[in-house]
This record gives structure tokens, sequence and C-alpha cells, in this order.
């Protein structure tokens, strides 16, 4: 799977140095350490104060690291060029609400990593969770088809792109490798893993725009002067009201 991620990536997104990202959910950093590699520019969001610990000693002053939730993330809109959920969506209360919070502080585009659950590993795992106490069992897996229709609801009709972990399959390779080109092997969709890639498109696009002057130092502020005009008029209007009232 992290074979797969340090593949599909550059491949889905084609960064370049000096972009910004944010792993949503880094954990202890694997990814990050996997982005710094690419010249990227570092920020890790975690929802558990010891692993963002553990991150920021790996790290070092490599990344920016905060401690929050991927549904309600304490960053502006557009801040970052790139996001990615990395076995993220299986573990947050809200995976559709976390999508568009990604959606919302990335400008380019989210990367999405998740276990299918229509491989023959999940299945296997969740028979297995039946008879015995595993994590997996509280695990919320998604396939394809569910990340297409989550990426419509989050982010509407934005191009999509996707790879998978490659078959490991005699058999299969038997039976496959008479086809053309890789397609059985990055694009089967019953794979354990899948990198999803959604390209933002944006009807409207924010853009932060600071102060560059207190308002204590400009002469006339002409927010203050139309907020003056405003109360004025409605003190008018209140009087008027108050007359015909009477």
């Amino acid at each position: 799977m992290e074979r797969l991620v340090e593949a599909a990536f550059p491949e889905l997104l084609r960064p370049q140095p000096g972009e910004r990202i944010l792993d949503i959910g880094c954990g202890e950093g694997n990814h990050l350490l996997f982005f710094s590699r690419l010249g990227l520019d570092l920020s890790g969001l975690d929802a558990s104060p010891y692993m963002i610990r553990r991150a920021g000693a790996r790290l070092g002053n490599r990344a920016n690291l905060k401690v929050g939730r991927a549904e309600d993330l304490p960053y502006d809109d557009n801040e970052f060029d790139f996001a990615a959920l990395i076995n993220t969506l299986e573990f947050v209360d809200d995976p559709l609400e976390a999508m568009r919070e990604a959606g919302r502080v990335a400008k380019k585009g989210v990367f999405i990593g998740v276990l299918n659950s229509i491989s023959w590993y999940c299945l296997c795992s969740k028979l297995e969770s039946l008879f015995r106490q595993s994590l997996l069992k509280y695990v919320n897996f998604f396939n394809l088809w569910q990340l297409k229709s989550y990426a419509r609801k989050a982010f509407g009709d934005v191009p999509v792109s996707w790879r998978c972990a490659p078959v490991r399959s005699a058999f299969l390779e038997r039976v496959c490798g008479a086809l053309s080109g890789p397609w059985y092997l990055e694009h089967c969709p019953f794979s354990s893993f899948l990198a999803f890639y959604a390209s933002m498109r944006y009807w409207v696009k924010t853009d932060q725009h600071p102060l560059k002057v207190s308002l204590k130092k400009a002469r006339r502020s002409v927010v203050s002067g139309v907020s003056r005009e405003r109360l004025h008029h409605v003190e008018v209007v209140s009087q008027n009201e108050r007359s015909l009232s009477l």
C-alpha cells in the first residue's frame, strides 16, 4: 500500500517542488516524509496529540503540525495546493464532511487512499472480525463507486482519476498477461488499496486579502463611514415608524 501511494501520488498529481500539501490524518508522519522527498511544503493534522508529537519528533521543523479533526480543518480556504486523506476516511465520523473540508482548503486537488471494501483482503478481514476482536471491525471501507459518489457530493462535477494496488495472483497473471498495457494491474477495482484523485474545478474561488494598514492609522475608514450612514438611516426609519404608529 505504501508503495502504491509513492507510485500513484506523483503520477496522479504531478506536484512541483515548493507546492503546499496538507496531510489530513498524518499519524506519525510516514507520508509526510515521502512528500518531503518530493520537495513539497509540508503541513500535517491529526486528531491524536500523541501522533502529532511522534510526527514532530521525526520531522522536526520540516512540517507545520496541528491537532484537529478532519471534519473541521483549522485552515483558510485555498490555503494549500493539495490535501491528502490516506487511510483517514476509514476512521472519521463523517467521511463526506471530511472530503468537503479537504476540497475547501485545497486549490488544485484532493488525493485519497482507502482500503477497498470489495477486495479479497477486506472481505477476509470482515469475516475474521466476526470471530475475534479486531480493529478492522470498526473501520469503514470504501470502493471505487462510493468514492466517485462522495466526490460528486463533496466537490461537484470534477475530473477524477485513480489507481489500484497491483493484483498479485499467478492465475490472473496468466489470464491477463495477454492484455495490452498495465490496465489489469492499475485499474482493477477489486484490489486491496485504491488511490483516488479529484482535481478541483472552481466556479467561484476565494482569495485572501490581508489588511496592510491598521484601522487606527487609517485617516478615514470607508467601512466605518458606511456603517455610520447605515446606522443613521436605521435610526431615522425607526423614528418615522414610531411616529406613524402614534
